[in-house]
């Protein structure tokens, strides 16, 4: 009786497994996959990136900022205090390389003694030019008195006589009133000459005192008080060796620690998510412990290849709210951009959602198997996604394709949600044919333009103006097909059908 009842009892476990391998091995093995269970509540977009604090404001300590002015235009630091020193306005901060500025300064003070010389040969010329002038005048003064006796004299002579002493005389008087007026020419000449000479001497003396007050301002001060944080020259900071322009002399900053910022970069595929005065929460890879906020300020319209980057990346400031002393220039933050925030959604994990004939779906928990259904997805994150129909609360999905697909009941979604993608597919249609229809007016004004001034154009201008045309045609006609067809494609997989 014993051997029975064992026997019995074997059985009927072979029998219950057989069962259950029958009810379940339909699916291909599902009961060793994992199933996630959709989740309802706030749901939150967000892009995490890596920044680095700068203060928003402070003071820049500069180098010489005339020193193109005497033709300079690099210089090198020599020596700098260590970065994240205090210093106190008036304190040394920086000494630059003189030696270039020593050279004009060499040249410029022969400079100046050279139009010193020529200015002071100037006024010795001068000197003996006019004396000679001064000393002829007096000669043809004596001149005009001896004149002046003769023609007394001669009037016991003949007529003839006393008529040639008279001319004489005349003679005399006509070339002392004209050498008098050219004196006062010469004079006026003379003087001009001078002035001239003196003027380039001064130009001289000023461009040597430029030069010296440009050498003074190799020596570099701190202008108020404040922590020595080294500037940056092309991404890379400046110290000891380094060259700066003379069209941008900024060695060091002095920060102002009340306000920070978090300069971060963002790759081209999110950063048209990204909006000012969205917030941010902040956090310090230096002080894990410390959580702090802030907001976007700032998107940068233009990318820029970063070292180290294969895509191009844009520029995003965030300005804390926050003020604390333990906020540093350089210190690494970790910066969560929320781009959406939904208060209440359902969402599930990426994992659970798959493609089938172009439409999302979600392979359901169905009592003891699956059905594939089909899913309207919105707004995701990193790791989940929200599920606007298709998925309820509590409903468990499987996290991987099931082995065995062949025979799954497959569950469309309601006539009256895919009415209303289709309105809200309609409508972003019309919006994108609009906006190519102001496009389309925008380059036919542009055509009508340049039609008026072909009109006006020359039989040379008009030829060359046909061979860019029609060297343009054929190109220009398949660029427009190739967008055309990628609108499509994008329509057809928002649409999911």
């Amino acid at each position: 009786m014993k051997l029975n009842r064992n026997l019995l009892l074997v059985g009927g476990a072979v029998v219950i497994i057989g069962i259950l391998w029958f009810a379940l091995g339909r699916t291909g093995d599902d009961s060793t996959q994992i199933y996630a269970e959709a989740q309802r509540g706030p749901f939150e977009v967000v892009i995490n990136t890596t920044g680095e604090l700068q203060a928003k404001n402070s003071t820049q300590i500069m180098g010489p900022r005339n020193a193109r002015d005497v033709r300079v235009y690099n210089f090198n630091i020599q020596r700098i205090v260590p970065e994240g020193t205090v210093v106190q306005r008036g304190q040394f901060v920086a000494e630059l390389d003189r030696s270039e500025a020593n050279t004009r300064l060499q040249d410029a003070q022969l400079n100046v003694q050279q139009a010193e010389s020529q200015f002071e040969q100037a006024q010795l010329d001068s000197s003996l030019t006019l004396s000679a002038a001064r000393n002829s005048l007096e000669n043809l003064e004596f001149q005009v008195e001896e004149r002046q006796l003769a023609v007394e004299q001669s009037i016991y002579e003949s007529p003839s006589v006393q008529r040639q002493a008279e001319i004489a005389y005349e003679q005399t008087k006509r070339q002392l009133q004209q050498e008098r007026e050219n004196y006062v020419t010469r004079v006026r000449k003379e003087e001009a000459r001078l002035r001239e000479l003196e003027t380039e001497l001064i130009e001289e003396q000023n461009d040597l005192q430029r030069i010296q007050q440009v050498i003074d301002e190799f020596t570099v001060y701190a202008p108020e008080n404040g922590m020595v944080i080294y500037t940056r020259n092309g991404g890379t900071k400046v110290a000891e060796g380094s060259s700066v322009s003379a069209w941008n002399p900024v060695i060091a900053e002095l920060p102002d620690f009340s306000v920070m910022e978090s300069i971060t970069y963002v790759n081209e595929v999110d950063i048209q998510k990204v909006r000012v005065n969205q917030l941010v929460e902040i956090g310090l890879d230096a002080i894990p412990e410390k959580a702090l906020s802030g907001v976007v300020t700032s998107v940068a319209n233009i990318g820029e290849q970063r070292q180290n980057s294969d895509s191009k990346v844009f520029e995003v400031v965030i300005e804390i709210n926050e003020s604390d002393s333990v906020l540093r220039p350089s210190m690494t933050t970790s910066n969560a951009i929320t781009i959406e925030q939904i208060v209440d959604a359902v969402y599930v994990p990426l994992e659970t959602v798959f493609e089938f004939n172009g439409l999302d779906v979600v392979y359901k928990k169905a009592g003891l198997g699956v059905e594939r259904h089909q899913v309207w997805l919105g707004s995701m994150n990193e790791n989940d996604v929200v599920v606007k129909a298709g998925v309820e609360e509590g409903d468990e999905m499987l996290m991987s394709m099931p082995l065995d697909t062949s025979g799954l009941k497959f569950v469309p979604l309601d006539e009256d949600v895919l009415e209303e993608i289709r309105a809200i597919e309609q409508a972003e249609l019309q919006r994108q044919q609009e906006q190519q229809s102001r496009q389309s007016q925008s380059r036919q004004g542009q055509g009508g333009m340049m039609r008026m001034d072909f009109q006006n154009m020359t039989p040379e201008q008009r030829d060359s103006l046909r061979r860019v045309f029609m060297n343009r045609g054929g190109s220009g006609q398949g660029g427009q097909g190739g967008a055309g067809q990628g609108r499509v494609q994008v329509q057809s997989n928002s649409s999911g059908s």
